[in-house]
């Protein structure tokens, strides 16, 4: 699994901007911008939501790092050499 920084912004009804970041390990960069979204929604109450949904959100991912199991992968094959 590799780990994924997603970052969110929307527009506030105060015209202020929400910015929030996520970090999720998943296999793939679609299935990280899913798992983010979800958990990002999850904590917004229902007058964000709206907002977010009237003024759109926008989405910004990048890799954030190697994979979760390379540490565990290179030690033994130091132990090898």
């Amino acid at each position: 699994m590799k780990s994924f920084e997603v970052q969110f912004r929307f527009q506030d009804r105060t015209e202020a901007a929400i910015q929030s970041t996520v970090k999720v390990d998943a296999s793939s960069l679609p299935g990280a911008v899913a798992k983010a979204t979800r958990e990002f929604v999850k904590g917004l109450d229902r007058k964000q939501k709206f907002d977010m949904n009237k003024s759109g959100l926008e989405i910004t991912a990048k890799s954030a790092g190697a994979a979760t199991d390379a540490p565990a992968a290179k030690s033994a094959e130091a132990a090898a050499s």
